[in-house]
């Protein structure tokens, strides 16, 4: 896992052929003369059956054309994919050890969460992870909240917008609570936990929630009065203090990729090829969800694009990353980028991504 690079001449030189319709677009997608940019920068690396088959990095780090270039391991700011590399992954060692089970009531982990109502006795863990819980999708809670406590006791206490179970609607107010929740059963933060259990044993030597260095995400106007760089965007995990159960993670793309080897390859070294079909199953319910269990599943239209299989699973990040993972090809698309940059108007990604993706398959002529 540790040895997963890009060293050879030669190997270069191949991925620049073979992959050349996905670099170009990709290239064009940061093109600051290009009027429907996406982002000024950004790094794809693609694993193939336990190999690295592209790794490579496009852009700056903002427009300016002073701005310094984006490198290889240029660390970028994971946003939500922070809920699959890091919180899901710690449920899964949980659960796997046997000191969470899916089923228990949040109430019973979370005391706080039974204020509101007899309703909300009914929402699992299990819903957390799978977005089931009927909890709304996100709230400026950074607007009121002035602590990491105060942020906790809002979440916690955020009123229902559904039944649980009912249906399936993101929710980072969910995650934001199950990483409370993890931490509590772990008994030590989630940043201390997955260094130690998931980052370290897979190599992910980039990989921290309070990095040195990153590429920036935002001139930011209205709350912090800053640029955004190497500290998380999301305004209400910075409130928490930047290790969040919905974001703050951060990372370079070679360490994104070796995860994603982790668990193309039943989990090893870190978790058990069971707990790894569990969590990456699709959910049978709520109907017409797409997501497992933390993970998401494509459903057309895709950002995975138009080629990944049916047990594929992935996940996006705000600020422009995701990862996307196909078991039955062994296949795996790691895409980071600061889209956000400057101001997170930018939606573009959304039309890039699936067409990068596609472009790899078809190059890998697993069609």
């Amino acid at each position: 896992m540790k040895s997963l690079n890009l060293s050879d001449g030669a190997t270069l030189a191949i991925q620049d052929a073979r992959y050349a319709r996905a670099f170009s677009l990709l290239a064009i997608a940061g093109d600051v003369s290009n009027p429907e940019r996406a982002f000024p920068g950004g790094v794809l690396a693609v694993t193939h059956r336990g190999a690295l088959v592209a790794h490579k990095a496009f852009g700056r780090f903002t427009f300016d054309d002073e701005s310094p270039r984006v490198q290889p391991d240029t660390v970028f700011d994971l946003a939500s994919v922070t809920k699959v590399a890091a919180t899901t992954a710690m449920a899964m060692l949980l659960c796997q050890r046997r000191l969470l089970e899916l089923e228990t009531p949040v109430c019973d982990l979370l005391p706080e969460f039974a204020i509101g109502g007899p309703a909300r006795s009914a929402v699992t863990v299990r819903m957390l992870l799978a977005h089931s819980s009927g909890l709304p999708a996100y709230l400026k809670l950074y607007e009121k909240a002035r602590s990491r406590e105060e942020m906790i006791h809002m979440a916690a206490t955020t009123p229902l917008e559904c039944a649980p179970g009912v249906r399936a609607a993101y929710s980072d107010i969910g995650f934001i609570l199950l990483g409370e929740i993890l931490e509590r059963t772990a008994h030590e933060p989630l940043s201390d936990f997955c260094q130690r259990e998931v980052f370290i044993p897979l190599g992910m030597g980039s990989t921290t929630f309070h990095p040195r260095e990153a590429a920036p995400t935002l001139r930011e106007c209205k709350f912090r009065h800053r640029l955004i760089q190497g500290e998380v965007n999301d305004e209400n995990a910075s409130v928490i203090g930047g290790v969040a159960g919905h974001a703050g993670l951060f990372a370079c793309a070679l360490d994104v990729a070796r995860f994603a080897e982790c668990m193309l390859r039943d989990g090893a070294p870190a978790f058990s090829p069971e707990i790894v079909a569990q969590f990456t199953t699709r959910e049978s319910a709520p109907a017409g969800t797409s997501r497992a269990l933390g993970w998401d599943t494509p459903s057309a239209p895709s950002q995975s694009g138009r080629h990944f299989g049916p047990r594929s699973f992935g996940h996006l990040g705000y600020t422009g990353t995701s990862l996307w993972c196909d078991p039955d090809h062994q296949l795996s698309i790691t895409l980071l980028t600061n889209r956000t940059w400057p101001d997170a108007s930018s939606q573009a990604i959304k039309r890039v991504r699936p067409l990068v993706h596609d472009a790899v398959v078809e190059a890998l002529g697993l069609l």
